[in-house]
């Protein structure tokens, strides 16, 4: 990383940052190790309506994927139709966002059917089991994922 004049580039792109509040959520989305972002995430940054605005920015510069209400994914070109896309597979980031919102996933009946041996049908990742009650759709470009709910 590079300073100059209070101007911070990023060795990637080359982009310049400046000290505003959209730099540092931009920043702050590049380096995190995770790759799924809610609101509360930037709230010592700005405030909830503030953050909300930069976010949606964001979307709009292909920085970000909107997943649901309130919840974004950091996003890449597509190296094969160059199509806007997630970093990780959608299954994989919908675990991480329900453990960000203290929703605990567990197994589906499918993947335990698989695992155990009774089925050789392998489970899509599409249907992920839940122990406890959540209320939202995740998912982008109209893939989205089911929740089913498993024994506590």
């Amino acid at each position: 990383m590079l300073v100059v004049m209070d101007v911070v580039f990023l060795q990637e792109d080359k982009m310049p940052v400046k000290n505003t509040l959209e730099g540092k959520i931009a920043y702050r989305v590049k380096r995190s190790k995770t790759p799924v972002f809610v609101r509360d995430d930037f709230k010592d940054i700005g405030g909830y309506d503030q953050v909300g605005r930069i976010l949606r920015g964001l979307v709009k510069k292909d920085l970000l994927i909107n997943l649901g209400y309130g919840t974004y994914a950091r996003s890449k070109k597509s190296s094969v139709s160059g199509a806007v896309v997630p970093e990780r597979p959608l299954p994989e980031l919908a675990k991480e966002l329900l453990s960000k919102l203290g929703v605990e996933a567990a197994p589906s009946s499918a993947e335990k059917a698989y695992n155990s041996g009774i089925s050789t049908q392998v489970p899509t990742g599409r249907v992920i089991g839940v122990k406890g009650r959540i209320a939202r759709r995740i998912g982008y470009n109209g893939r989205y994922i089911s929740f089913e709910k498993v024994a506590q």
